[in-house]
Parts: C-alpha cells; structure tokens; sequence
C-alpha cells in the first residue's frame, strides 16, 4: 500500500534546502532549462528557469521543487519547440551532452551552457555535486551553492543516522514498472547507488546497468535476488497492480509473500542532487513505515 506521505514534510526538506538570492544581488539571467536535472539544480540556487522542457510532466516526474507558475514548456527536449524558444530570447540555454544533436540550434538561439551529469563509467552523484558548482559559477551563484551543498550533506549525514535506527538492515530494492512483465532496478554508477551509499543502505541489485544507472529485468528474475525490502517507485502504470495479483510470477516472489513490499511516490532517476535527496528522503519514510 502506498504511504500517505503528505506534502509538509517534503515541501519543508526543500524549503530548507533551497538558498534564497541575497537582497541587492543582480537579477538571474533569463534562463532556459532543456534538462530536468539542471532545471532543479538552478531553481536550487535561487535562479529558477523561466522555460523548462517538459514543464507539463514535471508534477509526474521531478514533483519537488515546484516549478514557478508560468513557467514556459518549450517540448520535448529533444524535440523542441525551437521557434518559441527563439521568440522567448533567453539569455542562457542550459543543456546536456545528451541533447547534442540539437546544440548548434540552441547556440543560435543563445548563449548555451552544457553541463554533464550522466557520463558513461562516472559516478553520477559526484558528478551531480559538481554540476551544483558549475551552475554556480556561471549564474554568479558560488555561495548559494556552497550553501545547498552544505545543507544537502547535513541531510544525508541526518537520514544515515536514521537508516541506522531501522529495526532491520534488509538490502533494498527500489523498482519501477514498465509493465506487469517488466521493472527497471536501479544500481551500478547511478544516482540512486550512489544515494543508498551516502546513507548506509545496501542495494538487492548488483547486476550490470546502463550508465544512467538502471538496468530492464523480467519480473520473473526477481526471484533470484534474495532477501529484499522491495520498495515499487510511482508512477506505476494502471494495468500493472491488477496485472500481478493474477499472476504467480508476483504473489509467490519471497518478498511479496513476506509482506515486504512498499509504494514511494515519484523521485527522479535522471535528476541532480535535489533529486537524490528526495529520492532518500522518501525512500527512508517508506522503509520506516511512517505517515508523515
């Protein structure tokens, strides 16, 4: 059964997280976002984008932090709507190498600035701290990153405590359904190993990944990753729960007939360290059992 988590505590964490501009500091540059992840990192800093792509499916998606009412949904990242953003005269584009292919386009429309968090055979936590830095010296933010960081760290260092209260040290196994046949487990250099390293919680999944950190398996081959607390990542597809109370595929799995399967609502895989931090915050409420 999901948690009934309410917003208070989430909204709080990040109220207290996000670093506000400095009274008489010179206005943020009108900034365009073609990435989820730099997207968050800037709003973090006190410089929120004024445009984001996908800014309709960040409420499914990132959730936390809340975009800015207003803000412009320019499309798909990589099917953008390039001439709304050439009318929308941004300052600065930020973009990913990911999004390449579409470069020379956005540095004709303006200054760009491509930062990379998913590299191939990098950690990606790391990587998402130091694009925290990046971002901050190119938005005149040096201090206010400085600070989140700060923050961000004292709150790990508070969840691994927590992590270390827990009446049992299961290994965790965080998924998401493609499908009632399919899951994404999350390990190897991604956002999410990285996490459950920083907070003391060892992962039920040691299997290869894509360097975006999460590996495609069949229901069927989670039967073979042991002892597990399961904890199933929303959104979950509405075919999928009804799907698997039919099939033994699901009910015989050890852990579900343990009664050792939770619902977290949604954290961004792809995302920076805003991400991460919601990602263990939920994933540490949920493994408590607690209704905030």
């Amino acid at each position: 059964m999901p948690l009934a988590l309410s917003r208070r505590d989430v909204l709080a964490g990040f109220a207290a997280l996000a670093v506000p501009h400095p009274a008489g500091a010179a206005t943020p540059a009108r900034l365009v976002s073609m990435d989820y992840a730099l997207a968050e990192t800037a709003f973090m800093l006190g410089a929120p984008p004024f445009a984001v792509a996908g800014a309709t499916d960040w409420p499914k998606w990132v959730v936390e932090p809340a975009l800015p009412p207003g803000t412009v949904d320019v499309g798909d990242s990589q099917t953008a709507n390039f001439e709304l953003l050439a009318k929308l005269a941004p300052d600065f584009i930020l973009t990913t190498p990911y999004l390449d292919p579409i470069l020379p386009v956005l540095q004709r429309i303006g200054p760009t600035l491509r930062v990379s968090i998913y590299e191939d055979g990098a950690k990606i936590l790391p990587c998402a701290v130091e694009a925290v830095r990046t971002l901050g010296a190119a938005l005149d933010r040096q201090a206010a990153a400085e600070a989140f960081l700060a923050a961000a760290d004292r709150e790990f260092a508070n969840l691994a405590e927590r992590v270390r209260a827990l009446p049992d040290r299961l290994p965790v196994l965080a998924i998401s359904f493609l499908d009632p046949r399919h899951v994404r487990v999350y390990g190897g250099q991604g956002l999410y190993q990285g996490v459950l390293d920083r907070i003391g919680l060892a992962n039920a999944f040691r299997g290869e990944t894509l360097y975006w950190g999460f590996a495609t398996i069949g229901v069927e081959t989670l039967a073979s990753l042991g002892e597990a607390r399961v904890v199933i990542i929303d959104p979950v597809p509405p075919d999928v729960m009804p799907a698997l109370a039919r099939t033994p595929l699901w009910t015989e799995l050890p852990f579900v007939k343990a009664g050792r399967v939770a619902t977290m609502p949604a954290s961004l895989m792809f995302g920076g360290v805003a991400s991460g931090l919601r990602f263990a915050r939920l994933l540490l409420a949920t493994l408590e059992g607690r209704a905030a």
